[in-house]
């Protein structure tokens, strides 16, 4: 299955284990003790982020620690960036035509 950083973020653990491994790197134990699922579950979506490549495993001794990797949430970063130049315009827009309606005349 092909998947893609919006897949990544689509998930509010993935976003959340995104924000804690951009804050440091975690050992996968200490990445699932954040979270109230099981740890295979937790390994799932650590999978996805790896297919995502948003984020790397990085093996040091027998620990293994999740690091990130970013710079795929520039592709969300622009997507979004365009479609709020577009809403700003439009919503800029209605408001000057609200303004104008509400004018004295």
């Amino acid at each position: 299955m092909r998947r893609d950083v919006f897949q990544a973020i689509a998930d509010p653990t993935r976003r959340e284990i995104i924000g804690l491994i951009s804050q440091q790197s975690l050992n996968l134990n200490a990445l699932a003790d954040h979270f109230e699922i099981s740890r295979p579950a937790v390994s799932k979506h650590i999978k996805i982020l790896m297919e995502c490549g948003l984020l790397a495993i990085r093996q040091d001794g027998r620990e293994r620690y999740c690091e990130p990797r970013l710079q795929k949430i520039q592709e969300v970063a622009a997507w979004a960036e365009k479609y709020k130049r577009f809403w700003s315009q439009k919503l800029d827009a209605l408001e000057s035509f609200l303004d104008s309606e509400n004018q004295p005349k």
